[in-house]
């Protein structure tokens, strides 16, 4: 695992870690509109980087063989649509599970 992803892993540990006291503090009705946010944010931070280490692969990919380099740009494009189809389906259960949230009972 490179350094910068572990830095982040611990990150978002800690994090969870510390905010958990303070979304029971309101009587347990705020972890789920928290969860929810960091579930979105954690979302695109992941396609973010899918699609990131794609661009990457095809772009050495078409340095190496640049006959073929439309099959790869081809295939690029249509692994990084699916990655988003799976981000957007993502965000909206995120969401979802967020309709529910009253902040004031």
């Amino acid at each position: 695992m490179s350094q910068n992803l572990r830095v982040l892993v611990y990150g978002v540990g800690l994090f969870l870690a510390f905010a958990a006291p303070a979304c029971a503090a309101d009587g347990g009705n705020g972890g789920l509109h928290f969860s929810a946010a960091i579930g979105a944010a954690l979302t695109i931070c992941g396609a973010g980087y899918g699609i990131g280490r794609i661009g990457q692969a095809a772009v050495e990919g078409m340095a190496r063989q640049p006959e073929a380099a439309a099959k790869i740009q081809t295939a690029m494009i249509i692994a990084a649509a699916l990655i988003e189809g799976a981000t957007f389906f993502a965000l909206i259960v995120c969401m979802g599970s967020n309709a529910n949230y009253k902040p004031f009972n």
